[in-house]
């Protein structure tokens, strides 16, 4: 579960770490309140304005910007706020910005000591264990860092049994070629974004960039967070972050109704029973010459209340030009789900404009094809994989 960056330096903030101060606005006079209220707190009379949604390169896309008095906070809240932000993380259409995080200006002018580095905690999945990347390229793309200059990216192993040592977090600060105050506060740092990354069951952790202040003072200027949501119900208080104005419209709806659900670019839509079959009938698809455009698991339930609403999903997207029913029976009964689809499909009418292929196997498999056979509907049964395989090249070939 993706937070914007105001929350998830809230949850930075608590474990200790020194965040770039901010406030969050939804209109242009809030803005102006929120710099206000920045002001007395800081002293400074700068604000940068930035968009929240869930994307990165907002600068490059217009959603980060300067503003050097409060007519100009006014001015750049309004013109962000309710804009369509084309990033390179989002589609063509852009994402629409409902909020911006009025926050203190922590750059001083002319001050060579400021230095900008980059800081991510992620899990190594290879080695079944957590990392620390960091860069002395902070406010670059890591990605950009990476291809032209991989001898500046380093990285730190972590045992999750044992934790991060001490020794770790002082080699990480001195990679990064710090001394003196900098590199004891880096090391707190460096400590503080580890417990929050454990503390908090995140997937990912992005600091871009981690400043050193001409004060030696190290601040997470800015900030992304992944939450585990396998871990969420260990935190409730986090759960309740979900942002679902961010999110595909289609999978909340899926999930609103116990559906697992996420939207492809494809254009054969598929609904199965349980992740590994959902898999294999993904590349079915693909060897037929189709494009899956969904992977859905109806989960062990698939009555016709349940195959109505997946139905209806599917549907959505008007780029499904077929749609695979992939069921194995075994919790559930094949004839019970047969019945559960002719009368979903009776249920909606003329609704359902494009073939369907269903291969039922399991428990009752041999009644619930003759239900399939027999229902006078636009619905092709299938047995074998490579039969439902033959059926969807079919059908896409007309």
């Amino acid at each position: 579960m993706n937070l914007h960056e105001y929350q998830g330096k809230e949850i930075l903030a608590s474990y200790g770490v020194t965040i770039q101060r901010g406030k969050v606005a939804t209109t242009s006079d809030e803005a102006v309140a929120a710099a206000k209220a920045l002001t007395e707190e800081t002293g400074t009379g700068w604000h940068v304005i930035k968009a929240q949604v869930h994307a990165g390169g907002r600068g490059k896309g217009g959603g980060v910007k300067l503003a050097k008095n409060l007519d100009q906070v006014k001015e750049i809240s309004g013109e962000i706020i309710g804009m369509d932000l084309v990033t390179p993380q989002t589609s063509a259409e852009g994402k629409r910005v409902h909020q911006v995080l009025v926050a203190e200006d922590v750059y001083e002018p002319g001050e060579a000591e400021i230095e900008e580095f980059y800081m991510s905690v992620l899990l190594d999945r290879a080695q079944g264990k957590n990392m620390i990347m960091y860069s002395t390229e902070g406010g670059m793309d890591i990605e950009t860092v990476a291809e032209e200059t991989p001898h500046l990216i380093f990285t730190e192993t972590i045992d999750p049994a044992h934790g991060l040592q001490g020794f770790q977090a002082r080699r990480i600060a001195f990679n990064l070629g710090l001394s003196g105050k900098a590199f004891k506060e880096m090391t707190k740092f460096v400590n503080s974004l580890y417990n929050a990354y454990v503390g908090s069951d995140s997937a990912l952790f992005e600091i871009n960039p981690v400043l050193k202040a001409s004060n030696n003072t190290i601040i997470a200027v800015d900030c992304k967070i992944t939450l585990d949501e396998n871990a969420l119900f260990r935190h409730k208080d986090l759960a309740e972050l979900r942002d679902t104005r961010e999110e595909n419209p289609t999978e909340v709806e899926a999930k609103a109704v116990g559906l697992n659900y996420v939207d492809l670019d494809g254009n054969v839509g598929c609904m199965v029973n349980g992740a590994g079959l959902a898999m294999a009938t993904m590349d079915l698809i693909k060897q037929a010459g189709g494009d899956p455009a969904n992977f859905l698991d109806v989960g062990g339930t698939a009555d016709a209340k349940r195959v109505e609403e997946a139905f209806r999903i599917i549907l959505k997207d008007d780029k499904v030009e077929a749609i695979l029913v992939n069921i194995f029976g075994g919790i559930v009964r094949c004839d019970r789900v047969a019945q559960g689809i002719v009368d979903a499909y009776k249920n909606m009418g003329d609704a359902i404009k494009v073939p369907i292929i269903v291969r039922l196997q399991g428990t009752n498999a041999e009644i619930a094809k003759e239900l399939i056979d027999s229902s006078g509907l636009d619905v092709q049964s299938a047995v074998e994989f490579q039969e439902a395989a033959d059926k969807v090249q079919a059908v896409l070939n007309k």
